[in-house]
């Protein structure tokens, strides 16, 4: 689990509440119910108009996994993939298909299954980056949805802002009201900035990250897959998995190539 998204947003309120105390104020200032029940409500209805009701949904059951972030290390999956290589050295492809039945991430154990089945290298990349694409388009409309209220709630809560004002100017007859009344007009025009960038855009953008993570972490399994089925010598597959990701992603990687340039050091000349 990467707790990022829910460190972040709890450091961002608290921030503000520090804030709010330092100025003397008190947080019911900002926590008036009318105002957050326009910018919120309003802003999650524009949302599900932009779009589809399936969008919506989507983006709903996404919205957990943006706080949990559960991600797999990539050296975990190329020792996997390293060791389906050497059971299919020793064994045969036909091998695989019993490997598949003991992995539980379903795109995986399809690409060993196809390759047991004997199909063929080139369909099977067109099976295995359609699947990734597909995903990655169904995790991408998520982050969208949740980068659209970032879009909207600002707006929403300017309009809140004009609506409390127009109120206001139907009491100028009351001058000892309208201090109260104009500050609170402009906790909607907050709760809009707020929530835009303390919830909506984070939370947009971490699931854009993750769908980037799992389209990366797909991407090195099929490479692995098609690699075990055109039968690549296990170290040297290893070795091409890991220059697919980044040096601090992979323990060992960047010893490696200080170990190289050791060995390249020219010797001194003899006196």
């Amino acid at each position: 689990m990467d707790p990022a998204t829910l460190i972040g947003i709890l450091l961002a309120f608290g921030a503000l509440f520090a804030m709010i105390t330092i100025e003397g104020s008190h947080v019911t200032a900002i926590l008036l119910p009318a105002p957050m029940v326009l910018v919120f409500g309003a802003t999650i209805a524009v949302g599900i108009a932009g779009g589809t009701l399936r969008d919506t949904v989507n983006a709903i059951k996404a919205l957990p996994g943006a706080f949990r972030g559960k991600t797999t290390s990539p050296q975990k999956l190329i020792d996997q993939v390293v060791g389906l290589a050497e059971k299919a050295r020793s064994s045969g492809l036909l091998a695989l298909e019993q490997e598949a039945d003991k992995i539980a991430d379903p795109f995986l154990r399809g690409a060993l299954q196809n390759i047991a089945d004997g199909t063929d290298g080139d369909e099977l990349r067109i099976l295995l980056e359609d699947e990734i694409a597909t995903r990655t388009k169904a995790s991408r409309n998520a982050a969208k949805f949740f980068t659209s209220l970032g879009g909207y709630a600002p707006t929403v809560g300017i309009i809140g802002t004009v609506i409390s004002l127009t109120h206001v100017l139907e009491n100028l007859d009351t001058p000892s009201t309208l201090g109260p009344m104009i500050a609170a007009a402009f906790v909607a025009t907050l709760w809009g900035l707020l929530s835009a960038n303390f919830l909506w855009l984070p939370i947009g953008n971490r699931l854009k990250r993750l769908s980037d993570i799992e389209a990366e972490r797909m991407t090195l399994l099929m490479e692995g897959a098609l690699a075990v089925q055109a039968g690549s010598q296990p170290r040297l597959l290893g070795e091409r998995l890991q220059a697919m990701v980044p040096t601090a992603s992979v323990k060992g990687k960047s010893g490696k190539s200080g170990k190289s340039a050791a060995s390249t050091k020219p010797l001194k000349k003899a006196a």
